[in-house]
């Protein structure tokens, strides 16, 4: 069973920074695109940002140039750096993979817990 983990969250004040990561268990297989998504209370969850197995990254446009996404040495696992953080920022953040994988012959959508981070103005 593939488990999302989350970790790095917290409490930081506007313009402070904060680095997420994700790390993958029970995967034997690599993800083609791993991933952060955000909500915050009331709103609808959205795309923070993305890497795919090549390497391309996507962002929202709410966070370019603040946030960096990357993947890590181990695999299956990815990081979120975020700084220049503002409070409209707060939210959960999600850990998500996605994909078609030809080892389990099957399309993935993996989803972690989630990890609070939250911005003080």
């Amino acid at each position: 069973q593939v488990q999302l983990v989350e970790s790095g969250g917290g409490l930081v004040q506007a313009g402070g920074s904060l680095r997420l990561s994700c790390a993958a268990s029970g995967s034997t297989f690599i993800f083609d695109v791993i991933g952060w998504y955000r909500q915050a209370p009331g709103k609808q969850r959205d795309l923070v940002a993305t890497i795919n197995i090549r390497g391309f990254t996507n962002y929202a446009d709410s966070v370019k140039g603040r946030f960096t996404i990357s993947r890590g040495n181990a695999q299956n696992t990815v990081y979120l750096q975020m700084n220049s953080l503002k409070p409209e920022d707060t939210a959960v953040y999600y850990c998500n993979a996605r994909g078609f994988s030809a080892v389990i012959r099957s399309s993935y959508d993996y989803w972690g817990q989630g990890t609070q981070v939250t911005v003080a103005s």
